[in-house]
């Protein structure tokens, strides 16, 4: 049982990791800078390089999420990663700011919906970095990759 709940878990954050990268590296990264700069938190550099690096590195997450490569740790960075998501959303949420979300490129605004998903998919990252736990830590990758 826990090695199905594993690998559906594994492969449905790499579907929303790869699916996300997607949507943000078929169009210009300015344009996904734009809605990383409608949260107000980051200096214009800060802004200009997250845009840049940010759709990559989901793109590798969802990859090695996809191949079961360093499970536990990749489980763990997906979490990190959400986490940072998912506050940021809660705060300019909770500040009644009225903007694009960014999570799958451009249209989707920041509401209550997209918060359920975010923190359904954060506890699904810390849900397999946990369950991922034993079986990475002996041998490097879980027994259903």
């Amino acid at each position: 049982m826990m090695r199905w709940a594993r690998l559906l878990l594994r492969l449905m954050l790499a579907g929303v990791f790869l699916y996300a990268a997607w949507t943000k590296l078929r169009q210009p990264w300015l344009v996904f800078a734009l809605s990383i700069d409608s949260y107000q938190l980051l200096p214009e550099w800060a802004v200009l390089t997250t845009a840049r690096v940010l759709p990559w590195l989901e793109l590798a997450i969802g990859v090695l999420l996809l191949t079961g490569v360093w499970l536990r740790y990749i489980s763990i960075l997906a979490a990190v990663v959400l986490a940072i998501f998912f506050t940021t959303m809660l705060l300019s949420f909770g500040k009644g700011m009225g903007i694009d979300c960014g999570c799958f490129g451009v249209g989707e605004p920041l509401s209550a919906k997209t918060l359920a998903r975010d923190g359904l998919l954060l506890a699904s990252a810390i849900t397999l970095a946990v369950v991922a736990r034993p079986y990475t830590a002996k041998y490097g990758h879980a027994p259903d990759t």
